[in-house]
């Protein structure tokens, strides 16, 4: 797992691993997403804040399509929080910091 900025980069393939154990905030974009780009440094910023407690993940939907598909993810930015393994919630378009810290923080 590739990490940038502190936020991992996870691909299909690494997917399942990642989110196996643990409190794990998944960020579903694409590059040419303007919103997408908004959302990119609030998740740094929580990576940064509670990377040590939770796992703090972005995918990009074009490269990695299996995965979001399963999810049925059709707009973007789309956020969804795991615990151990298991979806607790999901944020469509951009969150602002203090709604994603309080979802996380619910799950710690």
């Amino acid at each position: 797992m590739a990490n940038e900025d502190g936020v991992i980069v996870i691909k299909d393939d690494t997917f399942e691993q990642t989110i196996a154990s643990g409190v794990t905030l998944i960020d579903f974009w694409a590059d040419w997403c303007m919103p997408c780009r908004m959302q990119a440094p609030i998740m740094q910023q929580l990576a940064g804040e509670l990377g040590e407690k939770a796992a703090i993940g972005k995918m990009d939907v074009d490269s990695n399509p299996q995965t979001p598909s399963r999810f049925g993810i059709t707009g973007i930015p789309t956020s969804i929080l795991f615990k151990d393994g298991q979806e607790v919630r999901r944020f469509v378009g951009v969150q602002s910091k203090q709604t994603l810290a309080k979802a996380l923080q619910e799950q710690l």
